[in-house]
């Protein structure tokens, strides 16, 4: 039952982060919380950090479950009824599907209340009599509004909004500071035959170059630390590199493997009601790299004297080819993202994890 319930936690935690990033502006609730998963793991160096939330998940996916298996009828009653008013508009017969809609939606609301009321778990959807009976103790006792605003408070409060939402602001602004000059530059070439649009499309590909080696790094500070200030401190960077260089070398390199197969699916816009569903796979290939980005930072924490330099500067010399075969082919995106240049802006793994 314990394995039975984490994994449903985990699609539900998967399904409400990419729910949320789906939603503009909310999305920098998802960024957030990817960000205090990156801290969580860099300061106590432990996996089992990276779940947060995976406590509140399962409340979550039971009321998405429950919710959408009562609704089910509804839709096939409502389905009937419209095929009832096709075939005889003003009979006698849809007149009764039309009102029996009526009637089963009132009472499948009042059903659901009283369900979500109750706390949301998956069981409260399927005992109405119990519900009924439950409504009827807390008219008794005059104590309903107090249990359902307990109910729906402590699972509110329990997403961290506030905290998350914060951290996802600031965490966007540090590093969008260091990633907008640069990706503006890259993406500036409009006529190759010209030699100094070409210079400066090449000044920026350096400049993106050289932040996609340490903004990863700037962030994972950030995080752990949750000061602005650490975006400023390149220096400190460059020492918690020294430190662990292997193991940055390791998480940087995930960071950007797996942003690329993303960039795929910015080729076309999916409907609006169908985002939810692309978000699922920029989550999934995003957490691994906040864990990982966490871990090399916690390493180079605990890690108190620089590596032998030698080490140090092979691993250095491998992300940078790297890093640079990463920009090398994101000069390509725009020709296959539909929004064009702009797709050099998003990069997806470090600032919001949504696909557009």
């Amino acid at each position: 039952m314990w394995i039975v319930r984490t994994l449903f936690g985990l699609a539900s935690l998967t399904l409400l982060l990419a729910v949320a990033a789906a939603v503009p502006l909310v999305n920098f609730w998802v960024l957030g919380y990817l960000l205090d998963v990156e801290g969580r793991v860099a300061r106590s160096g432990k996996i089992r950090a990276s779940f947060p939330l995976l406590g509140l998940a399962p409340r979550f996916g039971s009321i998405v479950l429950g919710t959408w298996l009562c609704v089910l009828p509804l839709r096939l009653l409502a389905g009937a009824a419209t095929d009832a008013a096709l075939i005889d508009p003003n009979g006698e017969v849809a007149a009764r599907w039309a009102f029996g809609l009526f009637v089963a939606k009132w009472l499948m609301t009042a059903h659901l209340c009283l369900a979500l009321a109750r706390g949301g778990a998956l069981s409260c959807f399927f005992r109405p009599i119990k519900n009924l009976r439950w409504l009827l103790a807390r008219w008794r006792d005059h104590d309903y509004w107090n249990r359902a605003s307990t109910a729906i408070g402590q699972f509110l409060s329990g997403l961290n909004a506030r905290p998350y939402y914060s951290v996802g602001w600031r965490g966007f602004l540090g590093t969008a500071a260091w990633l907008f000059i640069p990706s503006a530059l890259y993406g500036s070439l409009h006529d190759p035959e010209k030699p100094a649009q070409v210079l400066v499309m090449l000044t920026g590909g350096f400049g993106l170059w050289l932040t996609l080696m340490w903004a990863p790094i700037l962030q994972a500070r950030f995080a752990a630390e949750n000061r602005m200030m650490s975006f400023k401190e390149l220096g400190t960077a460059r020492e918690l590199f020294r430190r662990a260089p292997f193991a940055w070398l390791l998480a940087i390199v995930l960071t950007y493997l797996l942003a690329l197969p993303m960039y795929l699916f910015k080729a076309v816009s999916p409907p609006q009601d169908a985002m939810w569903f692309i978000t699922i796979l920029f989550v999934v290939s995003i957490f691994p790299t906040k864990v990982a980005l966490g871990w090399a930072y916690g390493r180079s924490i605990r890690h108190t004297k620089r590596a032998w330099w030698p080490w140090r500067w092979l691993c250095k010399i491998v992300l940078s080819l790297l890093v640079a075969i990463y920009v090398f082919i994101l000069f390509f995106t725009p020709a296959i993202g539909e929004h064009g240049r702009r797709v050099l802006f998003e990069h997806h793994t470090l600032l919001l994890p949504v696909p557009f």
